[in-house]
C-alpha cells in the first residue's frame, strides 16, 4: 500500500530516458548492479510512496516494460533532457503530486523520497528539491503537477537547463547532509566496477 500525503494519490517517475554517452551509450538503467537492473532500485522505493509509477525511456521500450509499469516516451526523439522526461510525465498523470528520481542511484530509498513529499507539503511549496550539504540534486523532486503549463512554457522557449526552471519557483531544499552517499550514481563502467566491488 502507498504512502499518502494529505491523502492526496501521488505519482512517480523514473527518469531512463538519456544517452549515457559516459557509459558507452549502454542504457543505464537496464545495467545490472548486484545482479539486479539498476532501475528497479529507484522502482523499489518509488512503489512505497507512489500510487502510480512511471518509467520516462526513449528506447529500449519492450525491455522496460517487462516491468510492469508504464512506459512513456519523451514528445521529441531529440533527447531534449530530464525536464522532456518530466514534461512528459506530468502530462500523462491526473495526480497532484509527482516524485522524480534518475535509474542510476541505488542507495536512493523510499524514506528519502517520502522526506521530499513532507517538507514539500509543511511548507506548500511548488517543488522540494534534494541537497547534500553542498549543492542541489534537482532529479530528486517532489513537485505540484500543476507546474505542468510553467514547465511546457520554459521548455518551448528553447531551455533546457533544469536549475534554471527551478530558480523562480516556490522551492523548499531538502538537507540530507547526513547521507550523502544516497546520491551516489553510475555513470561509467568505472563507477560501476569500484562499487560492485565495495
Amino acid at each position: 500500500m502507498a504512502l499518502q500525503t494529505n491523502n492526496t494519490p501521488i505519482a512517480g517517475v523514473v527518469l531512463a530516458g538519456g544517452r549515457a554517452t559516459r557509459m558507452s551509450e549502454q542504457d543505464k538503467g537496464l545495467i545490472l548492479f548486484k545482479n539486479q537492473p539498476l532501475i528497479s532500485y529507484a522502482l523499489e522505493a518509488l512503489s512505497s510512496v507512489c500510487h502510480h509509477t512511471y518509467i520516462n525511456a526513449n528506447r529500449n521500450l519492450s525491455a522496460y516494460e517487462e516491468f510492469g509499469l508504464v512506459v512513456i516516451c519523451d514528445l521529441t526523439q531529440s533527447f531534449d533532457g530530464p525536464l522532456a522526461g518530466i514534461l512528459t510525465t506530468l502530462l500523462h498523470t491526473d495526480t497532484e503530486l509527482l516524485v522524480v528520481m534518475p535509474c542510476d542511484t541505488p542507495f536512493f530509498k523510499a524514506e528519502h523520497l517520502q522526506r521530499l513529499l513532507d517538507s514539500r507539503a509543511e511548507y506548500d511549496a511548488d517543488i522540494a528539491i534534494a541537497f547534500d550539504g553542498e549543492q542541489l540534486h534537482p532529479l530528486f523532486l517532489a513537485l505540484k503537477t500543476s507546474l505542468t503549463e510553467n514547465l511546457q512554457d520554459y521548455l518551448a522557449s528553447g531551455q533546457r537547463k533544469v536549475s534554471d526552471w527551478l530558480r523562480p519557483l516556490k522551492s523548499v531544499t531538502v538537507d540530507f547532509s547526513g547521507e550523502p552517499n544516497i546520491f551516489i550514481n553510475i555513470n561509467t563502467s568505472d563507477e560501476l566496477a569500484a562499487l560492485e566491488a565495495q
